[in-house]
């Protein structure tokens, strides 16, 4: 994935989007750590968080907030 620059930004810069309804979306060198302090494997520009805890992924969103939820 390429990333446009965007005036008055650097490269160190992280930026984190709130989907509605869906996941956490990182953008930047943002280092992701277990709940030991372990980095995460990580060699994506953008890695999208899982927030619903649906997912087979974890930390990572698989889009299992979008399958509907039985009543």
């Amino acid at each position: 994935m390429n990333s446009i620059p965007i005036a008055g930004t650097d490269e160190s810069d992280v930026t984190i989007t709130v989907c509605p309804d869906g996941p956490l979306l990182v953008r930047g060198a943002a280092r992701i750590l277990d709940t030991e302090g372990n980095p995460i494997g990580n060699d994506r520009a953008t890695v999208a968080l899982c927030r619903c805890g649906r997912t087979s992924i974890a930390p990572f969103c698989d889009s299992s907030h979008k399958k509907r939820r039985r009543p």
